[in-house]
């Protein structure tokens, strides 16, 4: 045991939660299921795999760059730098308590391949010393604890804090050399990196953006100020624009449509938007539907924490944003950027055609005080020294965006621990190479996993690069190996911006986990109410937690990316303030002080909580027999998008047209989602072929919900109901909606011709059968075989 107690204190990672697992050494030799398995693998069938993603985003100090790019080019290209350093932090001491958990089970002789849960009772104690022959996971709980130390989160965050991390720097380029030597110290099976030549787009220092008044003759008057000319709108179209100006408040939709109908007109003018509700990319978007000329973002202290004791962002700070609508680099969509030059010359659709600029709120104030026309609704009335707030039109401006394109390259970096099942589950870039499961060249250390136990599945730590600029290091990695992905990964999980806060938790997540993050929360304790598991403080002001903590995948989550382009369930974890947002985030304040101020000292503990919900998680997802996937709320999913379609069947049977195919294939997947689990409970658990054969079946759920009739480089984010496109579930919802608001009212000439508004009845018919099709073929994929398929299609 002194072996045992020796790589214990080596181990720097994860405390599970109460519910007590018990390993038990199976006896025998495995020689015959093991060869069994290779048999199955020759048959096709793939095993799976884990992401476990970690985002490198942030601002390094102007100065430190490749001697041929300009020290401002990376001043402000990465604002997250705070969540950067909790997400390197967490990598570190996630990768090493999992390698600890690998190297005990692999050590102690009591320890064996099946894991099961056994019992509730923590009174069981197991001496240190003693040689029984089972281990309960309450003992390896309080063995982790001793080493997942706050003080250790903490001081690995400092340390982090005083490094450069941009995308494409110099700086970067050493940070990530370091990480992949902290990987390689923990003797992973592999460690490899992934570069990438993507356009990215910075300032230009001898040509700076400007803002300007303009007189009614047009010639340009005094220059406002933009206080920081380093932050700027990644993916801004460049040039001039010039118009009246126009209060919109956040800029969505519903606000450029309120505006229009209060006699105040967009089309042709440039745009003041608050920050917050939708993305940069949302707003940028919106104001292009709607003819504007360009677009202002700025921060309202309203949006903001007040008060004598709370941190406010200072008055003179702008706030940075890319505004491509859409993911990874936007020069090769749908390829991979290796190399630019083997694609066509194309563009994502979802580049804007007008520019945009952040300002700071001084400089929105000047704005707004030569606003003149109908006063803003109260909702729209901020807290910047100008009362009331008007929609306008005020005076003229001009803006001129001069960014410039580089070509840029970017490293993502990998860990891999190897399944002891499913060795080949380890995905990458080189995955043909890397997960062939030559182990003896990961050093001295692998003989602990070649002699031991591993986990069932592999394990991949990632490291992403350019996710400031819209999750582009993940989407090209993805764009690169979309065709072996879902037969090998289960699941992504991504901690980008995992720490904002401390008051409210929120998970944002494909429907397939939820039951599982359901069952985690009740076993990790509250960072801030003792005594009470972090599901209890959930639901203290709110009985349904999943109204409190569930969220759907946002697009500028690289978790998002994994969903709606490729297929594979993924969930992103983030601690926030109660009310108003964290007020530095994408901003030069966004530093390891202010965070660890506005969270009053927490900051350790909080990130401590998140380190253990996704130990816990992973270990689910990597012991496991069964996959925990619940392949069944999609049928929830459907039912509750049905409801907001069923007040509009009479006009649809008004017009000969029904929506009887949606609902026949909705009850086609329960019937099979539910006949599958019953071949589950029936079956012997202790048969691994079938069991295998079940997890393929429930791996694949979410990837049979990208839609196979629309094309990937056209539509990327395929999926009919996190994606985006004529093809998903919400389009359709909308498009039904217009029967009873078709006419020339909300959108502005432009958006009606772009987007075909107006109820069309060819339109819908092709989006009832992309819809019906996709889930009727997953209804078919759930069933199994061919011959095993019953239904009323």
């Amino acid at each position: 045991m002194e072996r045992l107690w020796g790589l214990l204190q080596r181990a720097q990672r994860l405390s599970p939660g109460p519910s007590q697992t018990i390993y038990k050494r199976v006896e025998g030799t495995q020689q015959g299921p093991l060869e069994e398995e290779e048999e199955d693998r020759e048959e096709g069938t793939e095993p799976p795999a884990h992401f476990f993603p970690m985002e490198l985003r942030g601002p390094e100090p102007l100065g430190s760059r490749p001697a041929r790019q300009n020290p401002r080019l990376w001043a402000a290209a990465g604002r997250r730098a705070t969540p950067y350093l909790v997400l390197t932090a967490l990598l570190i001491f996630t990768g090493a308590f999992l390698l600890g958990y690998v190297v005990f089970r692999g050590s102690c002789q009591a320890c064996g391949d099946d894991v099961m849960v056994v019992s509730e009772d923590m009174n069981h104690e197991l001496s240190p010393d003693s040689h029984q022959g089972t281990l309960y996971w309450s003992d390896l709980q309080a063995m982790f604890l001793r080493h997942l130390g706050e003080g250790r989160l903490e001081d690995t965050i400092r340390q982090t804090s005083l490094r450069e991390r941009v995308a494409g720097s110099a700086g970067m380029a050493a940070l990530v050399q370091d990480l992949r030597a902290v990987l390689l110290s923990q003797k992973l099976d592999h460690v490899w990196m992934d570069t990438h030549y993507v356009g990215l787009q910075f300032p230009d220092p001898a040509h700076p953006n400007a803002l300007h008044w303009v007189d009614a003759a047009g010639k340009h008057g005094e220059q406002l100020p933009l206080e920081d000319p380093d932050v700027y709108c990644p993916y801004s179209a460049t040039g001039n624009a010039t118009g009246e100006l126009v209060y919109a408040h956040y800029g969505r939709p519903e606000d450029l449509q309120d505006l229009r109908a209060r006699g105040v007109e967009p089309k042709g003018r440039l745009l003041l938007v608050r920050l917050g509700v939708i993305n940069f990319a949302q707003k940028v978007a919106s104001a292009q539907d709607f003819g504007a000329q360009g677009v202002l973002i700025y921060p309202d202290p309203a949006d903001f924490s007040q008060g004598p004791h709370k941190l406010s962002l200072s008055s003179h700070r702008a706030v940075y944003g890319h505004v491509h609508l859409g993911t990874g680099d936007p020069y090769t969509p749908g390829f991979p950027s290796f190399n630019q030059t083997q694609f066509p010359p194309v563009q994502s659709s979802g580049l804007p055609s007008i520019p945009a600029q952040p300002i700071s709120a001084d400089t929105a104030s000047l704005l707004l005080r030569k606003l003149e026309g109908p006063v803003a609704p109260q909702e729209w009335q901020g807290h910047l020294p100008v009362s009331p707030y008007r929609l306008g039109p005020g005076p003229g401006l001009h803006l001129g965006v001069n960014n410039r394109r580089a070509s840029t390259p970017i490293s993502n970096i990998f860990g891999c621990i190897e399944g002891r099942s499913e060795p080949e589950g380890c995905m990458g870039p080189r995955s043909s190479q890397v997960c062939r499961g030559d182990r003896h060249t990961a050093g001295a250390g692998a003989d602990l996993f070649l002699h031991g136990f591993r986990p069932r599945r592999s394990l991949l730590f990632i490291s992403w690069d350019g996710g400031d600029f819209g999750s582009v290091g993940s989407m090209e990695w993805l764009e690169g190996y979309l065709s072996v992905l879902h037969l090998k990964a289960v699941v992504y999980v991504s901690l980008d911006n995992a720490v904002l806060g401390d008051d409210k938790f929120h998970a944002k997540t494909s429907p397939l986990l939820i039951s599982l993050i359901e069952n985690i929360l009740k076993q990790v304790d509250s960072p801030n109410r003792s005594g009470q598991t972090l599901f209890e403080q959930v639901v203290f002001n709110n009985h349904s937690w999943e109204a409190e903590v569930i969220r759907p995948l946002p697009m500028d989550s690289s978790a998002y990316s994994f969903t709606a382009f490729a297929g594979v369930p993924a969930v992103e974890f983030s601690f926030m303030e109660d009310g108003p947002m964290y007020p530095f985030l994408h901003t030069k304040d966004d530093t390891y002080e202010n965070l660890h101020r506005v969270l009053r000292g927490r900051l350790p503990a909080v990130a401590q909580t998140v380190a253990q919900l996704a130990g816990q998680l992973l270990i689910r997802l990597s012991h496991d027999h069964l996959l925990p996937l619940d392949f069944g709320r999609y049928g929830d999913v459907v039912l509750r998008h049905i409801g907001s379609l069923n007040e509009f069947s009479g006009d649809l049977k008004a017009r000969g047209l029904t929506l009887q195919w949606v609902y026949s294939a909705r009850g086609d997947y329960i019937r099979a989602a539910e006949k599958l689990r019953k071949e589950i409970y029936s079956s012997e658990e202790s048969d691994e072929r079938l069991t295998r054969m079940y997890n393929v079946r429930i791996m694949r759920v979410e990837f049979y919900f990208l839609s196979q009739y629309v094309s990937a480089a056209d539509s990327p984010f395929r999926h009919i109901f996190l994606g985006r496109g004529d093809h998903t579930l919400g389009a359709l919802v909308d498009h039904v909606r217009l029967l009873r608001s078709s006419g020339p009212g909300a959108l502005g000439e432009e958006a009606q011709v772009a987007r075909g508004l107006g109820f069309q009845e060819s339109r819908f018919r092709r989006q009832l059968a992309l819809l019906t099709w996709t889930l009727q073929g997953a209804a078919n994929a759930l069933s199994g075989d061919v011959w095993n398929i019953d239904n009323n299609f």
